[in-house]
């Protein structure tokens, strides 16, 4: 194992790091899939 692994803050970092990427893929999924869906229609429109 590297020396750089050895450290236990770098296996947080990581950890941490990895978790900000599988939100991030996951937000992005959310909102393409949010943007893609077709606006409803608005039978009464309020004046």
């Amino acid at each position: 194992m590297p020396v750089w692994l050895q450290n236990e803050g770098a296996w947080i970092a990581l950890g941490v790091s990895a978790l900000f990427i599988v939100a991030g893929v996951a937000m992005h999924r959310v909102i393409k899939k949010v943007l893609q869906t077709p606006q409803p229609e608005e039978s009464q429109k309020h004046e």
